[in-house]
């Protein structure tokens, strides 16, 4: 089936599990159109609108999901947010030109929780063989930015 078939057959089934009235004039809707939501694929959805004449209208609604744009900027106050909430980090020492190691006093392990930290920030996974050469926060931004295609 494909997925406009099942966009409306969604539509159709909402049209007739629409809520109906009964006599003391309260909502009553039935089982399966609570359940309609699990027909239709995530990225399309039924909803159910009434117009000022009492009738019931399905419309099919698409919903985009998209990251934030990023800038240099965005990217450079991230690391650095990251880096400070770091237990293992003195604020007042760091800065973009700040050494893990030599100049932080980090070691190995907490390089790694560093890298870790960073991939979880940004959504994406960062190689180990890339990971041994970021060793200030100004090469994870430089690495950041040539993997989300920031230039400016």
């Amino acid at each position: 089936m494909s997925f406009t078939q099942i966009a409306r057959s969604c539509s159709r089934l909402a049209a007739t599990l629409a809520p109906r009235r009964i006599a003391s004039g309260a909502l009553v809707q039935s089982q399966a159109s609570r359940m309609m939501h699990r027909i239709a694929v995530p990225s399309v959805a039924c909803q159910l609108s009434q117009e000022c004449s009492g009738r019931w209208q399905t419309q099919s609604v698409r919903r985009y999901s998209a990251k934030p744009p990023l800038s240099l900027k965005l990217i450079n106050e991230r690391v650095l947010l990251v880096l400070k909430l770091y237990d293992k980090i003195d604020p007042s020492k760091l800065n973009v030109e700040s050494h893990f190691i030599n100049d932080l006093g980090l070691d190995s392990l907490d390089h790694v929780e560093v890298i870790m930290a960073m991939e979880d920030e940004f959504g994406f996974e960062i190689p180990d063989s890339d990971a041994e050469k970021l060793l200030k926060p100004a090469d994870i931004i430089k690495y950041v930015a040539d993997k989300e295609d920031v230039y400016e």
